[in-house]
C-alpha cells in the first residue's frame, strides 16, 4: 500500500430543507488503501458519496483528486476524473447482455454510427477473466445470479478505468463463499493499485478486509483510525457515542398457546413441504444458506405466491389466502426484505407510508379523519425514533434505519398477530439494529407471533426462542434455543441430512 493521499475532502458542508446533513466533514484515502467509511444510518455517508461521485454538489468545502482542486459537477465528470461507484441497489438493466451493461453508456465505436460488438464483447471478457468469472459476454443479466451481477458492476466501474472505486454494502447480497471471492477481487485491486472506499455495517468485514477507517456521526467526522488499532466494540463507540454492551436484547415474556400454523406449503422448486406453528410471543426464526427458499417460503404464506399450495391457520381457524389482502385480514403482516421496492411508498410521505396498512381506521363515511391521522403519525414518529424534519417528508429522503422504522411502524398500527419479518436488520447500522429488536421483543411481549428469517446466524441465536433451517427448498431440522448454535445450524443449512432427489 502507497502512502501517496489521492482523494483529500476537506470542510465538506451539505444542507438539505430543514437538515445540515454534512457539517465540514473531512476525508483522506491513499492510492491502494481499502478505507471504511462508517456510521450509523443517517450519519451521512451516503451524502458524502453522493458528492464524491458528481450526484450532489457541496454547499461549501474542498475537493483534491491525485493533487488538484477539482469541482465535481455531475456524475461523468467524477467518472472522467477516475472515481466508480456501485451502489447497493444493482443499476444494471435485466433485458441487457453482459457487455451491453458493462459499456452502457460508452461504447467502444467502429466508427461515429457503428458499435464495434467484436471488440466489446473481446474486452467485456477481458474484464471479466480479470475478476475470475468466467460470464458470457452474450448473456442477458436477468440470467445471472446476484454474485454474478456483483461482478458485472464491478466491470462496468473498471471499464471507465475507475481509480477510486466506492462500494456501498456490497456484500449484502452474498453468500459467505461470494464474499470471499469478491474479497480476493478487493485484494487484486488493492495490489494493481486502485483504492477501495468500503461502506458497509458488517464489521467483522471492515476488521478483515479494511486498512484505515472514517468514522462518521450526525453528519460529523469523529475519527480517523487504523484498523489495526481499535477493536470491533471500539468502533462500535466511535459510531454511536456510547458503548452497547448487549447487542441482542432479551425480556422477560409468556409464551402462550398456538396463535400461526401452515401445513405442507408448496411453492415452486424453492418451497416444498413446509409445515411449522407459532405461538404467542414466540420469536421463531428461519435459517439457511442463501437460495434455501427461506424468502419464497414467507412470500407464499403472504399471498405473493400464485402457484402456493397447502394449508394455513390463525388460532387454530383454517384462513385461505390468494393475496396479500386475504392476509393483512387474517392478521398477519411482512415486513419485506426489499423495502424500497415493496415496503414503502417512496414519493409519498414518511406519515402517508405510516398509515398505509391501516387508513380504515381513520374512515368514516369515506371521509379520513386527517386530526386523527396526523396524531397517530407523530405519536409513532416519537414511539419509533424515527428522524426526520417533519412527517410530511417524502420517505426515499430518509436512511435505511429510519426508512426500516417507518415500515414496521407500519405494521404495528395495523395491529397485526402474526408479523414476518425478512431480513429485518439488512442494510442498517449497528445501533438501528438493536431499536429494531427491542421493537420485536416489546412486540412477543405483547403477545404477537414473531417469524424472522435471517440470513445472519450471530442474529439467530441472538433472538430466537426456536429456530427452524431451510436447505434446498425443505426445512433440514428445528433447535431448540439451547440447541442453536453456531455448528449446529450450519450443519443443517448445509442440508447434509436432505436426500438428495
Amino acid at each position: 500500500m502507497g502512502n501517496e493521499i489521492i482523494l483529500e475532502m476537506t470542510n465538506i458542508t451539505k444542507m438539505f430543507p430543514g437538515v445540515l446533513a454534512l457539517d465540514k466533514v473531512r476525508l483522506s484515502v491513499l492510492q491502494g488503501e481499502v478505507h471504511a467509511l462508517l456510521g450509523e444510518n443517517g450519519a451521512g455517508k451516503s451524502t458524502l458519496m453522493k458528492i464524491l461521485s458528481g450526484a450532489y454538489k457541496k454547499d461549501q468545502g474542498e475537493i483534491k483528486l491525485f493533487g488538484q482542486t477539482q469541482e465535481l459537477g455531475s456524475p461523468k465528470i467524477a467518472e472522467d476524473l477516475g472515481i466508480g461507484i456501485i451502489y447497493q441497489e444493482s443499476n444494471l438493466i435485466p433485458a441487457l447482455t453482459v457487455a451491453e451493461n458493462i459499456f452502457l453508456g460508452h461504447p467502444i465505436m467502429q466508427n461515429r454510427a457503428k458499435i464495434d460488438w467484436k471488440k466489446m464483447n473481446q474486452k467485456a471478457s477481458e474484464l471479466l477473466a480479470d475478476l475470475e468469472m468466467e460470464i458470457d459476454p452474450h448473456e442477458l443479466v436477468r440470467d445471472l445470479g446476484i454474485a454474478e451481477q456483483q461482478m458485472i458492476e464491478v466491470a462496468k466501474v473498471l471499464s471507465k478505468n475507475a481509480r477510486i472505486v466506492i462500494m456501498d454494502e456490497p456484500t449484502s447480497p452474498l453468500s459467505n463463499t461470494e464474499t470471499e471471492n469478491l474479497f480476493k477481487i478487493i485484494r487484486k485491486l488493492k495490489a494493481s493499485g486502485v483504492s477501495i472506499i468500503y461502506i458497509s455495517h458488517r464489521l467483522e468485514e471492515v476488521e478483515q478486509i479494511c486498512d484505515r477507517a472514517t468514522i462518521m456521526r450526525d453528519g460529523v467526522t469523529i475519527v480517523d483510525i487504523d484498523i489495526k488499532d481499535i477493536t470491533i466494540d471500539g468502533i462500535i463507540k466511535y459510531m454511536v457515542g456510547r458503548e452497547l454492551k448487549d447487542k441482542f436484547p432479551r425480556i422477560d415474556k409468556t409464551i402462550g398457546e398456538e396463535v400461526f400454523r401452515v401445513e405442507n406449503i408448496n411453492a415452486g422448486p424453492k418451497v416444498k413441504d413446509i409445515s411449522f406453528s407459532i405461538r404467542a410471543g414466540e420469536i421463531l426464526c428461519i435459517g439457511g444458506l442463501v437460495g434455501a427458499g427461506r424468502t419464497e417460503t414467507a412470500r407464499a404464506i403472504f399471498g405473493l405466491s400464485q402457484s402456493s399450495t397447502g394449508k394455513i391457520f390463525v388460532n387454530k381457524k383454517k384462513v385461505t389466502i390468494n393475496n396479500p389482502q386475504d392476509a393483512i385480514k387474517a392478521g398477519i403482516g411482512f415486513v419485506t426484505e426489499d423495502r424500497k421496492g415493496e415496503g414503502l411508498v417512496l414519493k409519498m410521505s414518511v406519515g402517508s407510508n405510516i398509515t398505509l396498512a391501516a387508513l380504515k381506521d381513520f374512515t368514516k363515511s369515506y371521509h379520513i379523519s386527517m386530526k386523527q391521522e396526523h396524531q397517530i403519525i407523530d405519536d409513532y414518529i416519537q414511539k419509533m425514533n424515527i428522524k426526520t424534519p417533519t412527517s410530511d417528508q417524502l420517505v426515499e429522503n430518509l436512511s435505511g434505519g429510519n426508512q426500516q422504522k417507518v415500515v414496521l411502524a407500519k405494521w404495528l398500527l395495523s395491529k397485526c398477530k402474526i408479523l414476518i419479518f425478512d431480513e429485518p436488520t439488512k442494510g442498517i447500522d449497528v445501533g438501528a439494529k438493536i431499536e429494531v429488536y427491542n421493537i420485536i421483543n416489546e412486540l412477543a411481549k405483547g403477545g404477537t407471533a414473531i417469524l424472522v428469517i435471517t440470513s445472519e446466524i450471530q442474529e439467530l441465536l441472538g433472538i430466537c426462542d426456536r429456530a427452524i433451517i431451510m436447505a434446498r427448498g425443505q426445512i433440514s431440522g428445528e433447535l431448540t434455543r439451547t440447541e442453536a448454535n453456531q455448528e449446529n445450524v450450519m450443519l443443517l443449512a448445509t442440508g447434509v441430512n436432505i436426500n438428495k432427489e
